[in-house]
């Protein structure tokens, strides 16, 4: 999980810092300060919203891109594909160990 100094905050507050970037015309450090944030937050936030309207649009403009669920679910398959090959490492060194027990 995060550290227990990590401020989270509301998902409508987000849509908003990203909306008043949109609207305002003003950079994303600007704005961080502004609404007192940390600037790496919101741009995280901004980028992402980005993402997410390009699967929306997604077209030639924007190849490459992934939305928030696809790098959410591309984590979670990594992890679950990290967690397969440990089993697989150990299910062979256990049967190599049964092999040598059973020529004994």
């Amino acid at each position: 999980m995060g550290s227990k100094y990590t401020k989270r905050y509301a998902e409508e507050f987000k849509r908003d810092a990203i909306a008043f970037v949109d609207s305002s015309g003003r950079t994303v450090t600007a704005v961080a300060r502004e609404l007192g944030i940390s600037s790496e937050s919101l741009r995280g936030w901004y980028r992402r919203a980005e993402a997410d309207r390009a699967e929306v649009d997604r077209g030639e403009d924007a190849p490459g891109k992934l939305t928030s669920a696809e790098r959410d679910e591309l984590h979670r398959l990594r992890k679950e594909n990290r967690e397969q090959q440990q089993t697989v490492e150990i299910l062979k060194k256990a049967t190599a160990f049964f092999v040598k027990e059973s020529d004994r």
